[in-house]
């Protein structure tokens, strides 16, 4: 019996060889679908490359806001499942597959960074190839991915303990932010040369967001100085794709997988708008509040803003001067907020943390401020996480088990 089945699987596969080479012409036909890599990258493409590489960095962004969110205390998850309550509870680890090679769909956070950086390093490194004769406004598209090149690299070194630019070795965040710093240096000279003041204010918030991270208050305040109170510079979103979607909007109002949280939602502040819907969430644990500053899935969301480069300002000068523009902030139209108390101003530093908490409500910067101003976590760690658990100490991501496999210059 064993030979005879040996005998027969030896005719049918003779059969299958027959018959597969009646396609053999069939299978050397080139994919009409797919596209050489250097067929793409050619001048005639470079509005399209460059506009493509912006949008890998506003959906990276997106859905950083509300990774980060659930981890600075912004926003609690409400679903039941528990892929992302790691993110909630702050014990995200190395092995997790969610924040690490999900999509910003997904709400992962290290791919979609990654992916911003090098899409808008490879759209620059082409740009400069090229010629101004070859490509209309090439300074203008040089700046703005330069831009969106050094803003993936802020949020790598916000976001995550240690981060990696390719195939390089493990990069600190004062290390990121340094190479954040020269991309947006190149987006100032080429926005400059363009004539273009609104990219030029996008890469003087980023350089001054750079530079205050690690603490060079001086070139930080020079910066941000130079900013426009009223600027601001948004990502676009449409309802179309699911990529291009308000990711905020889309995670908290229209799909309730998260809530504000608790810590939010008796501030009384017009800067942190939100919405009790007097119901529970799936998860059948937390009140349901949704957040009213993105009111679509169409809504734009600030990459950089006057309003943040204010905030950098005042914790650069300090004192006086410090108090004096978070007070200005405070009173402007809109808000209508009084001055400061002696007593909230007596810690600079807190008053500094306590109006970015309300002024820049899911933007993105929370997270990181907690770790920078070495902030109270709330919840605090340790105590019980109510859908199992209890709470860590998490202050930053760790680079991700997939990264350090990978990368044969982390051992991979």
């Amino acid at each position: 019996m064993r030979n005879t089945m040996k005998v027969l699987t030896a005719v049918a596969a003779l059969g299958l060889l027959a018959a597969c080479s009646n396609f053999d012409r069939l299978l050397t036909v080139q994919t009409p679908s797919r596209l050489a890599e250097d067929a793409y990258l050619v001048p005639g493409n470079a509005s399209l490359i460059s506009a493509s590489a912006v949008a890998d960095y506003e959906c990276a962004l997106g859905g950083y806001i509300v990774a980060s969110g659930l981890g600075s205390g912004e926003l609690v998850d409400a679903i039941q499942t528990a892929a992302r309550w790691n993110y909630d509870r702050r014990n995200v680890e190395a092995v997790d597959a969610l924040y690490s090679t999900s999509g910003c769909e997904g709400i992962g956070v290290y791919t979609p960074i990654n992916t911003a950086r090098y899409t808008n390093d490879q759209a620059v490194q082409k740009l400069e190839e090229w010629s101004d004769a070859q490509v209309p406004n090439r300074q203008r598209l040089i700046a703005v991915n330069s831009a969106m090149a050094g803003y993936s690299l802020v949020l790598l070194g916000e976001g995550f303990c240690e981060g990696v630019i390719g195939l390089g070795s493990a990069l600190t965040p004062a290390q990121l932010f340094d190479s954040a710093e020269l991309r947006f240096t190149k987006a100032i000279a080429a926005a400059t040369a363009a004539g273009d003041a609104n990219i030029l204010n996008l890469a003087y918030v980023g350089r001054a967001r750079a530079r205050i991270n690690r603490g060079l208050k001086p070139g930080a305040a020079e910066d941000a100085a130079r900013v426009p109170v009223g600027f601001v510079y948004n990502a676009t979103a449409d309802a179309t794709i699911g990529r291009r979607n308000n990711r905020i909007f889309q995670q908290i109002n229209q799909s309730n997988s998260a809530s504000v949280a608790p810590a939010y939602r008796t501030l009384n502040d017009p800067r942190v708008s939100i919405t009790n819907l007097n119901r529970l969430a799936a998860d059948q644990v937390n009140q349901l509040w949704n957040q009213n500053k993105y009111a679509s899935l169409t809504a734009s969301y600030p990459i950089a803003s006057g309003i943040e480069a204010q905030l950098i300002l005042a914790e650069a000068r300090g004192g006086t001067e410090g108090i004096n523009i978070l007070n200005t902030l405070r009173a402007r139209t809109g808000v209508g907020l009084v001055a400061l108390t002696s007593q909230e101003t007596a810690n600079f530093d807190g008053a500094v943390a306590e109006e970015r908490r309300r002024e820049l409500f899911l933007q993105g910067n929370r997270w990181f401020d907690v770790k920078r101003f070495n902030l109270a976590q709330v919840p605090a760690a340790n105590i019980q996480y109510p859908k199992g658990g209890t709470y860590g100490t998490q202050r930053c991501w760790p680079l991700p088990d997939v990264e350090k496999l990978a990368n044969p210059n982390l051992g991979g």
